[in-house]
């Protein structure tokens, strides 16, 4: 666990919120808090800062304590699998603090966040920039098998060849693009993509409609 003083914090908040920052005032909404760690823990790991406001200036809010403990409450009964992470409360005064809350990645993923305490499951989510955005199948599913770290090999056949055609004349792709250009199914086109970001020949980038597959 880092540790963290308002110095450091100043200098952290300076640049704004990103794929690893995300400041909120209150715990007011807890579930969409809850939503911004699924998807630090499901990209990388990152830094909430309860008790920031939206610009980054270091105000503080009333009873840190109790804005920890619902958000708390809100990890405990809506993400699965566990999420792992470190708090830290720093005082400002004796009735204001802030709340430095470090998401590790998850290690069993993706980490879902639940409706209600009694789902088995719940939406995955990623970050895009300062933004946390639902999943897609691909993506779910590249996450999940990017875990098991095994090497995935694949044969350079006319799927594939097509693709690779399609990226020559586009910096990006989408699932739909790629489906219609190589006259595939929709699920042909998803399996194909998804073993070749997995064999390291591509890389998906998260978007808010459609992800984007580009060649490494």
């Amino acid at each position: 666990m880092e540790n963290w003083s308002i110095r450091r914090l100043n200098v952290l908040t300076k640049n704004g919120e990103g794929i690893h920052l995300e400041f909120k005032k209150k715990a007011n909404f807890p579930e969409k808090i809850a939503k911004e760690l699924v998807a630090f823990a499901n990209t990388q790991g990152g830094v909430l800062l309860l008790g920031v406001d939206d610009d980054g200036t270091i105000s503080g809010t009333r009873n840190i304590e109790g804005e920890v403990f619902v958000l708390e409450q809100t990890i405990e009964n809506l993400i699965w699998p566990k999420l792992n992470y470190d708090l830290q409360i720093i005082k400002l005064n004796e009735k204001k603090g802030i709340a430095v809350f470090e998401i590790q990645k998850g290690e069993k993923l993706p980490l879902q966040l639940k409706e209600n305490i009694d789902a088995k499951s719940g939406k995955a989510y990623v970050r895009a920039g300062d933004q946390s955005l639902q999943a897609t199948k691909e993506m779910r599913e590249i996450l999940k098998r990017r875990v098991k770290a095994k090497d995935t090999q694949f044969t350079f056949g006319e799927k594939e060849r097509a693709l690779m055609e399609l990226l020559e004349n586009n910096q990006t792709v989408t699932l739909i693009e790629y489906a219609k250009a190589a006259n595939l199914s929709k699920f042909i086109a998803s399996r194909t993509l998804i073993k070749l970001v997995l064999a390291n020949v591509l890389e998906i980038e998260p978007e808010e409609r459609e992800d984007l597959y580009f060649r490494k």
